[in-house]
């Protein structure tokens, strides 16, 4: 959010938190006011991605309030390392209405107006396919959910692809090479894995990078935020490292 608005992007932030949490900084006003001051505009939505009314409802605002759509970030998820037989049927309705049921319903709600846009992309935060037992095994559940969303990408970058129509939508996934130091690293590992974790900035500059890519050529694709800064002529990362 804040490197689009240092380009003078208009971005809705949509979130659940309002008010302060007592463990994790920040709420959707928040962040607001740090586009704002990036040199963006903003509209913070009050959003539970598990409600599909709400979804429709906070798209039809952002529409209102900017008058398109040109780029949908599907960044919400729900993480639980839990093995199978650890693995509650709560938990497992969360990550599976978080992670792969919200990616498909929002960008549904999106598509209709990104078909408008003169370069629409979607963005989701989600791994590379890769049917190797060794990434089930130890949280199944959890797997099966983000790849899930890589699922949604996979189908909807052929089915908005150029053509019948369409400008093309760029329909993408992004996947961190190293963990990335954020609040669910800080409670879901132990404290080396977040020393070993890079910034949440080489996400948000390889996002950028791929949003203001052509969509018509740049579809379908798993890509890596190492590679995709790589190709943009990055060659330091050890600014990006949280203990370089």
């Amino acid at each position: 959010a804040l490197r689009c608005a240092r380009d003078g992007a208009k971005v809705v932030i949509t979130g659940k938190t309002v008010e302060p949490h007592a463990r994790l900084s920040g709420t959707i006003h928040s962040v607001a006011a740090e586009v704002e001051q990036a040199g963006g505009q903003a509209l913070p939505i009050r959003l539970d991605v598990r409600d599909d009314q709400a979804i429709r409802a906070a798209v039809a605002q952002a529409v209102e309030k900017f008058g398109g759509i040109d780029a949908l970030v599907n960044n919400a998820s729900a993480i639980s390392l839990s093995n199978t037989l650890e693995t509650t049927a709560k938990r497992l309705d969360l990550m599976w209405d978080v992670n792969m049921r919200a990616t498909f319903l929002v960008s549904q709600a999106c598509i209709p107006y990104l078909r408008q846009a003169d370069n629409p992309h979607i963005l989701t935060l989600s791994p590379p396919l890769n049917l190797d037992a060794k990434w089930f095994a130890p949280h199944l559940a959890y797997t099966m959910s983000k790849y899930g969303m890589s699922l949604c990408m996979l189908g909807m970058a052929r089915e908005f692809a150029t053509g019948g129509g369409d400008k093309g939508i760029g329909v993408n996934c992004l996947w961190p090479r190293t963990t990335i130091a954020t609040a669910a690293i800080e409670f879901n590992f132990s404290e080396p894995v977040l020393r070993a974790s890079r910034k949440p900035a080489i996400m948000a500059d390889a996002a950028y990078a791929i949003l203001t890519r052509d969509s018509r050529s740049c579809s379908g694709n798993f890509f890596i935020d190492e590679d995709v800064l790589r190709v943009a002529g990055v060659s330091d990362f050890e600014r990006y490292a949280v203990s370089p």
